[in-house]
């Protein structure tokens, strides 16, 4: 396909300011230090891509490359990403009384989480640009991700992440022969070794949360996809892990987007952020009636990949909450982990610590009454549960081989 037909990107504008900056030049944070937004001629899209082609195309995330940042085919970097189910939770949403439950289940994507959607995009588009490699600080998933998408596109890669990541995403970057430093200390500590590196290296882009435009590129992909799924409608209600915030503000973007299209019919849904009460800082701004967070001192909480004391993008988080009559919620790490257990026992499904605070904030909002419990409501799970062994502990018996499983009590 000829690259002019590939991506309908026309420029960068600043998240603030309005400011609109080159596309096609490496760029960071806008001229006041806020997140880049790519902005496509969506008259263009409209005019030459239909719903109908969309659902004839291979299904994986670049099926809506017209509205993706990388202009040539050749560099798309890809690992079959995108197009995980949406599946209904009958049992489990009877339990909470939501009979329309249903998840978007990002575990099964490569590398094991939604991390992989952002990474395939933003070193495609690195790599089209021209970059030798990509550094980040992580919380994990992010990092094993972009190791993994950066060793495909042949570029090098240098992380650093908190020494209390789970330790399966450590071996994930090192496999990939990413650069990985452990910090003693939190997300913040590590941004701060990465951005003295990233200075001393030539060739090598800082790809931190928000701080290049194209991650986020990637994640809205799960908004197109779960419009897609529902026969271009939206549901009611999205829940949303939230630590950087890049997945809702994407989706609330990709929202927008297909609302200019014209691909979407009915209201948008409500856009619910779902943090871990050990770390709550744009649930508290969101109370508060603020447009910021406050960062946050000793934030701690078993969902490690939502331990943000302070998101770059908080503001357009909140503002994704507030213009769709969404909400901010927190759940303490005793009703996430049950979440877990219980989801896992009802549906089979071993959901990562943040999707399940997602499942123990439907159980509060449904009995606060904020869910009627009519609504259609999509909760995404944002990893395997297999990335996270420590949290369901094991105790069970050790059998000699000549013994007898006991009967049932």
């Amino acid at each position: 396909m000829p690259t002019a037909h590939f991506s309908a990107l026309s420029h960068l504008e600043c998240s603030r300011t309005g400011t609109t900056f080159d596309a096609d030049v490496v760029q960071g944070t806008s001229d006041v230090g806020a997140p880049l937004l790519a902005r496509y001629d969506l008259g263009r899209v409209a005019a030459t891509v239909t719903r109908e082609q969309i659902a004839s195309r291979a299904p994986d995330l670049w099926r809506y490359r017209e509205l993706l940042p990388v202009r040539g085919e050749r560099h798309v970097c890809s690992l079959g990403e995108g197009m995980t189910p949406l599946l209904r939770l009958p049992r489990y949403g009877a339990q909470l009384g939501v009979p329309g439950l249903l998840m978007k289940d990002e575990g099964l994507i490569p590398t094991g989480s939604f991390k992989a959607r952002g990474a395939a995009v933003g070193v495609s588009r690195a790599a089209e640009l021209g970059a030798r490699g990509v550094a980040m600080p992580t919380n994990g998933n992010a990092g094993a991700a972009w190791s993994v998408y950066a060793a495909r596109a042949g570029l090098g890669s240098l992380i650093a992440m908190p020494v209390d990541a789970p330790e399966i995403t450590r071996t994930e970057c090192v496999v990939a022969g990413a650069e990985l430093s452990l910090v003693d200390g939190l997300i913040g500590d590590a941004g701060k070794l990465v951005a003295a590196a990233v200075a001393e290296r030539d060739g090598f882009q800082e790809v931190s949360t928000l701080k290049e435009p194209y991650r986020l590129e990637g994640k809205k992909t799960m908004g197109y996809e779960i419009a897609e799924q529902l026969g271009w409608r939206t549901p009611d209600v999205i829940l949303y892990p939230t630590g950087g915030g890049v997945g809702i503000i994407g989706i609330h973007k990709a929202l927008l987007e297909m609302r200019e299209l014209g691909w979407l019919e009915g209201e948008l849904p409500r856009l619910v952020a779902v943090q871990a009460e050990g770390c709550a800082p744009i649930v508290e701004a969101y109370e508060r009636g603020e447009s910021e967070s406050r960062p946050v001192k000793d934030a701690h909480t078993v969902a490690f990949g939502i331990t943000v004391p302070k998101a770059l993008g908080d503001f357009l988080v909140l503002d994704a909450v507030r213009q769709t009559d969404g909400t901010a919620i927190s759940v303490t790490d005793e009703e996430l982990l049950a979440a877990q257990g219980e989801l896992a026992r009802a549906e089979g499904a071993f959901v990562c610590p943040e999707g399940a605070a997602c499942f123990a904030a439907v159980h509060r909002l449904r009995d606060s009454g904020w869910l009627r419990g009519d609504e259609r409501v999509v909760v995404l799970n944002t990893g395997s549960g297999l990335k996270y062994p420590e949290t369901v502990p094991v105790d069970v018996p050790t059998l000699p081989v000549d013994g007898r499983i006991p009967s049932a009590p």
